[in-house]
């Protein structure tokens, strides 16, 4: 089992020693780990145990108090969360935020936009530039969706599509971005158990395409199932790391998750 601060190979996001206070509230301390390229990530724990806040600092929510997190070779201190999109981190939330009167094809170009290079006033002017790039976005929007499994519904407003196709609109809008990693906030809330099976079939397929992606997720099985290795936090803290089968057995791990002393798990 890999232990916290160890390199890992061809490393392409390193949290070093993070630590995110609010007040006198330590939401995470001290968190080590890494992400290897093309590996599916797990950060799992216990409700309150950091997950989010350490999504949130990997993507420019929150400025980190102290550590650094480095994403393919270069810093993210002090970038604005639009620069930090530019540099290749895209996210999904747990509350699905999507543009509820847009089309879904409108969602994804939106996603497009932020590697658009046209000015403020070429958009306005309605130059060369502006439009083929709109039209490469809206043809990128169709193959993501496409991609996604739900072209069928491109010209519906955001807000009628159905809950799984919500969720996988906002992966589309994602992944619009053009990242080289992909973090997804708790993607299988409220979905069915037929409904996590098929996102974990699209995660593995969103790998297979050359993405590195970082999984919140509260599901066990759907975790199992689908990551390279896992993250384990439990108060702010890394309490394990390693294969799914060597976190499902660790001590530390049982103990957090069922609440009793460490000797007794």
């Amino acid at each position: 089992m890999q232990t916290a601060g160890c390199p890992v190979a061809d490393t392409i996001l390193s949290v070093d020693n993070v630590t995110m206070q609010f007040g006198g509230v330590t939401a995470l301390s001290e968190v080590n780990f890494g992400i290897e390229r093309g590996e599916i990530l797990g950060l799992i724990g216990p409700n309150g145990a950091g997950k989010t806040t350490c999504f949130n600092v990997i993507t420019g929510v929150y400025a980190a108090t102290s550590g650094s997190v480095t994403f393919d070779g270069q810093p993210l201190a002090g970038l604005k969360r639009f620069q930090i999109t530019k540099r290749g981190i895209a996210r999904t939330f747990q509350n699905i935020r999507l543009f509820p009167d847009m089309t879904a094809v409108e969602n994804v170009m939106v996603g497009a936009d932020a590697n658009h290079k046209t000015s403020v006033g070429g958009a306005l002017i309605g130059s060369r530039r502006h439009h083929r790039e709109e039209r490469e976005g809206r043809d990128r929007a169709m193959e993501l969706l496409t991609f996604m499994g739900i072209a069928d519904r491109a010209g519906d407003a955001a807000r009628n599509l159905p809950y799984g196709y919500q969720r996988r609109l906002e992966i589309a809008r994602a992944l619009a971005t053009g990242p080289k990693l992909l973090c997804l906030d708790e993607p299988a809330a409220g979905f069915t158990p037929a409904e996590k099976q098929e996102l974990m079939d699209l995660i593995r397929k969103i790998r297979s395409q050359g993405y590195t992606v970082l999984l919140i997720e509260h599901d066990m099985s759907l975790v199992m199932g689908v990551t390279d290795r896992i993250v384990v936090l439990d108060f702010g803290k890394v309490i394990a790391m390693g294969s799914p089968a060597e976190v499902q057995n660790n001590p530390d791990v049982i103990a957090a998750y069922l609440g009793v002393p460490d000797d007794a798990a």
